[in-house]
């Protein structure tokens, strides 16, 4: 294979478990009620998985975006997925994938950066078709957080949902520009236990305000310097992508950014907070729901638990 300029996105797909878990449900299992939920972080429902496992939903959504994509199993040679919630060590998600979809040797591996996660994948799989080590990826986040989720916590089990979202991408062909950006990535060491699953029987633990506090003051700044990288102006972004882990971090970010003619995902009404899956699931409904034109410069910043972050501008499929 040959070195290419940049890579591009060519199709997007999603998958959420059928089983809806609402506020309500939750009031029944710990103290708390819909209106406390929705004003504290935004959420009405989350989505929880029971017989699927993450190699399952991540299948699911990636078997939809290239199903979309117009290319086949065989033409894919390379499988990244992003997850923190895989229960099992080896063999890895991004094998369980190719195996599910009959994929035939790619390179495949997992990532976990917890909530940067996807952009994480999408940058090093952009790096590798840049390189020349692959042609056409499958770029997955999916997660299953319920599996780590103390559901006797109110200050947590409020929060979580489980889901899965994919791209194709691609190399772009001779003059074409890329479709990827450059990425801005990095993190914060010394608050890595902000967001926790640790040990064997690990459950999901948090410093929230800690979390909010750092989202809300130091993440503007990088974005902004990742649509710079790109060759952008606030202004020429037409969707903004977060992580989606709480509606006011969302609204804080996208205050301070100021762009003008951008719409902001808040997916995290209906979904949750999904960590790795979230930007690829919320960036797959507003591609499906036709709401940010082919074409149009998109922002996905991810960040959480780690502290990490990472972000790039990509073009609409």
């Amino acid at each position: 294979m040959q070195p290419a300029a940049g890579s591009r996105i060519i199709a997007m797909g999603h998958y959420q478990p059928a089983r809806v878990l609402t506020n309500d449900d939750l009031a029944q299992m710990v103290e708390t009620n819909d209106q406390w939920i929705r004003d504290r972080v935004g959420i009405v429902t989350r989505r929880i998985a029971d017989t699927e496992t993450v190699a399952d939903m991540a299948a699911a959504a990636a078997d939809k975006a290239l199903a979309n994509s117009g290319l086949t199993a065989g033409d894919i040679d390379l499988v990244v997925v992003a997850t923190c919630s895989s229960v099992d060590r080896s063999p890895n998600v991004a094998c369980r994938v190719a195996a599910k979809l009959g994929i035939n040797a790619p390179a495949a591996y997992d990532i976990n950066t917890a909530c940067s996660g996807y952009s994480y994948a999408l940058a090093t799989a952009d790096h590798a078709i840049r390189a020349g080590s692959a042609r056409n990826a499958i770029v997955i986040g999916a997660e299953k957080l319920s599996d780590f989720t103390d559901w006797t916590d109110r200050s947590t089990c409020i929060l979580f949902g489980d889901a899965a979202g994919a791209a194709v991408v691609t190399a772009v062909g001779e003059g074409e520009q890329p479709g990827v950006g450059p990425v801005l990535w990095g993190s914060v060491p010394e608050r890595s236990d902000a967001v926790r699953i640790e040990g064997w029987r690990p459950y999901i633990q948090q410093e929230g305000q800690q979390v909010f506090r750092w989202a809300t003051t130091a993440l503007a700044p990088l974005a902004l310097e990742a649509i710079k990288r790109a060759g952008y102006e606030p202004g020429d972004i037409k969707a903004l992508v977060c992580h989606q882990a709480n509606a006011r971090i969302i609204e804080g970010i996208a205050k301070r950014l100021n762009l003008p003619d951008a719409i902001v995902a808040k997916d995290i009404v209906e979904s949750g907070n999904t960590s790795a899956a979230s930007t690829p699931l919320a960036l797959s409904k507003l591609i499906e729901r036709r709401e940010v034109p082919s074409g149009s410069p998109v922002l996905l910043f991810g960040f959480g638990g780690g502290l990490t972050y990472a972000g790039q501008v990509v073009r609409c499929p």
